[in-house]
Parts: C-alpha cells; structure tokens; sequence
C-alpha cells in the first residue's frame, strides 16, 4: 500500500536582504508563495545567505493515520517526504545534499508573499515562528535540550529525529525517508513539521550551488508537499485461500491477459477499495464432452504480479510497481485494497498490472482499466 497525506501548511524563509535596497528578509513571511524555496545565494562570488523550507502535516489525516497503526490496519510502516520541483535545475551543483529535521516549536503559516510591497511579517519568518504588527514577537528559541541550531531559522530536534537524502545527476525530485522523524512524532505525541534545508557545511559554503523551487500547498497542480506512507499489507498467497482458483501458468509459453472485476467509473474520496483482477489464457483450446462443463476460474501465483496507479492527465506515477503493491488472492481472485482519500478528487487514474514470469520477462498490462475520484 502507497498512501498519501498531504501537507496542511507550509512556508520558507530567509536569512538575507535585497542588495537593492537593503531590506531585510528575516522577518518578513512568504507563506502563502506557490513555491517553496531552498537555496544559496551568492554575492560577489562568494555565499551571502541561504533559505529554508518548513513543511507540516498536523491535521485530522495524521491523527487517523496514528490510530490506524495502533489499531493494527498499518503495520510496520515507511515515511517518506515528497516534495516536487517545480522549475527544474537551476544553478545547481551534480551533487548535493538535503536534510530534513523534526521541528520543535510550533509556528504560524502566515499570509504574505516575496513580491509583497510593502513586505508582509504576519506569520513565520527567519527570526520569528509568529508575528502580528502590534503584537510581540514570538522568536525561534532554543530550549535546553535537543536543539542543535541557531536561535534563528528553525529550531530543530537532534539525534535520530533527522533525515537526509543525496542527489547525483538526478531529477531535483526529493523522495526522502523520514520514517525515524515520524516515529518520534507518533511516540511523543509532538508534531511540529519539518524543516528542510541543505545538509551540514553545503549550506553555507562556496562550493555548493543550489537554487531548488518546490510546489507548496498553495501551487494549482497535483504537486504540492506529501507524506508517502507505504507498507505491505498483501496476505501471502496459499492454496486453501484460494478455494476452487487454479493457478494460471507463468512458464512465460501462454499468452495471459487480465481483467478487472467489479471496477466502477468513480470512487468517492473516503472509501478503501478492494480492486479485483483476475487472469486468463488469451487463447483457449475448444474441447468436446458429454458430461456437463463447469468453469474454473484462475489466480496469480504468490509474488507474480503487482499493480501501479497513475494519473491519466499528466501521466505522473502516483503509486509505483514496488515491493508495497503486490497483490493478494482469496477464492473469488486475485485482489489488492487502496485507500481513495490520498487522490485528488475529479481526476481520473488508470490501474497497470506487471507479471513476472518463470522465464525472466515481465510484462506490464496497461488495458484502460480507469476509475475518477469524486468528493
């Protein structure tokens, strides 16, 4: 199972100042840009400051997702933060680093924008997690233990509560294992967000260059900021599951094809769907009896096959082939559940299928087999 939670806030900020006119950018908020910024500028060839990008997913799915881990519905599951580039490489060195660090301290998205002028300071900025013109301003402080950053920029939690991911000559794309963070969220009962930044002296040296732009909460398309849950929850496939079902031949020497039982045009947003498959020979030898015929159905034997889900739009793989889709199998067929309310409404998704066989080849079936999402 891939499931996904998308962020309910999210800002970046800065720790510079325009050498236009001067001004700061350390108070100001940019929490309602369509981009998250992470990056380095430079000035007169050399590092003048850096930005930082904060992520949160505190709301009503998180909370249901904790409950279904206690619950047993999850087991053993992987965290990952996906964040989606949005104006593809600019300025950037082949290799790089990213870090991502559980926040500590509680802020406020706020309501302004870069290109605001004047500059908008209401919400999280560099130097504060909240401010309101009038009011006091609420710094980022360090605490007594478990911080390890300076009193501006984000205060984090240390040890284990951290994650990174390295980037080669690769799409800018961050698929980053968080899983240790999200646990410290779901044993301690604090869940602050995420902060991302580049990894250690890369963020402030003049080595690495970087200028990343991530769609944020705000953006229009299907990209903004998600919590990739994944986990196995396939039951392995055994002979007394699967009733009256023959398992089909994978020699690789039959030609299979496979369909869809029960696929509706349209799912609402908050059901857990069981999508059935099921297996047949495209061509299938006539034979002749006296005796009545009965008509025995087939199933894909364990570790055989998996399915994929994409979005037909823009042809972005929403749930990939991997070792968290494969399929399981009772006596009615070949089955697996998804659920619906990690997909954007009125968009329509297509289901693949990839068998392996005994023979070494793998064959992906991509046969129209499409359902909408409506709320």
């Amino acid at each position: 199972m891939h499931y996904f939670i998308y962020a309910t806030k999210d800002a970046w900020i800065s720790s510079g100042s325009s050498h236009i006119d001067g001004e700061s950018y350390r108070d100001q908020n940019f929490g309602q840009d369509e981009i998250l910024e992470v990056k380095k500028e430079f000035w007169n060839k050399s590092f003048d400051y850096q930005t930082r990008a904060l992520i949160s997913f505190k709301g009503s799915e998180f909370t249901s997702l904790s409950q279904s881990i206690v619950d047993g519905d999850i087991v053993d599951p992987k965290f990952y933060l996906r964040l989606y580039e949005a104006e593809g490489i600019q300025d950037l060195t082949l290799d790089y680093k990213l870090a991502a660090f559980a926040l500590s301290q509680s802020w406020d998205e706020g309501v302004g924008k870069f290109g605001d002028n004047p500059k908008v300071t209401n919400g999280v900025s560099w130097d504060n997690r909240y401010y309101y013109p009038g009011s006091t301003e609420v710094t980022w402080s360090k605490s007594e233990k478990g911080m390890d950053i300076q009193l501006q920029g984000g205060a984090v939690n240390t040890g284990s509560w951290n994650a990174s991911q390295s980037f080669s000559s690769e799409s800018p794309d961050v698929e980053m294992d968080i899983t240790g963070i999200v646990n410290y969220w779901l044993l301690s009962g604090s869940n602050e967000g995420v902060l991302v930044r580049f990894s250690g002296s890369q963020e402030t040296n003049d080595i690495t260059f970087g200028q990343l732009k991530f769609f944020s909460t705000q953006t229009n398309t299907i990209y903004s900021p998600k919590l990739e849950v994944r986990w196995d929850d396939h039951v392995i496939i055994t002979g007394s599951a699967t009733g009256s079902l023959l398992p089909i031949s994978m020699s690789g020497l039959t030609d299979n094809i496979l369909y869809m039982k029960y696929l509706r045009e349209s799912y609402k947003e908050t059901e857990r769907v069981k999508f059935r498959v099921m297996p047949r020979e495209r061509y299938v030898q006539k034979s002749f009896s006296r005796s009545a015929q009965t008509i025995t159905g087939s199933y894909i034997a364990e570790g055989s096959s998996s399915y994929s889900i994409a979005d037909v739009a823009t042809g972005e793989t929403i749930i990939p082939f991997s070792a968290y889709t494969s399929m399981s199998c009772d006596s009615t067929s070949n089955y697996f559940i998804q659920w619906m309310n990690g997909f954007h409404p009125n968009r329509a998704y297509k289901i693949m299928y990839k068998l392996k066989y005994a023979d070494g080849q793998e064959t992906i079936y991509d046969d129209g087999f499409e359902f909408k999402i409506r709320s």
